[in-house]
């Protein structure tokens, strides 16, 4: 009887460590794939980065496809406005007339 009480208590006893065993891979194994999917390469974290770099760079491509089109509109008039490129040479380079005097002020 004490032998089969001893067998029957070794048993228990490898099969709790069994357990413990077990259990210890599962929670180690749910920590690792928490932390991987929180920091990883892939992870959550690195997804917020990329997707805030996501929207700053669509914001910056809709602000340079306005200025693409202001310039073309700017290119277009000045192609086919002479008053246009008049106006424009005139403020923005200084040009005059050979018969007109240019009075610049300072501000």
């Amino acid at each position: 009887m004490n032998s089969d009480n001893l067998l029957r208590k070794q048993v228990v006893s490898e099969v709790k460590k069994k357990r413990l065993i077990t259990f210890i891979l599962i929670v180690l194994s749910f920590v690792y794939l928490c932390i991987n999917l929180l920091v990883g390469d892939a992870g959550f974290l690195k997804y917020r980065g990329l997707s805030g770099k996501k929207l700053h760079l669509e914001k910056e491509i809709t602000e340079l496809e306005k200025e693409n089109i202001r310039i073309k509109t700017q290119i277009k008039s000045l192609k086919e406005n002479p008053f246009y490129s008049e106006k424009h040479a005139r403020e923005e380079f200084g040009l005059a007339r050979p018969d007109e005097y240019i009075f610049q002020y300072d501000r």
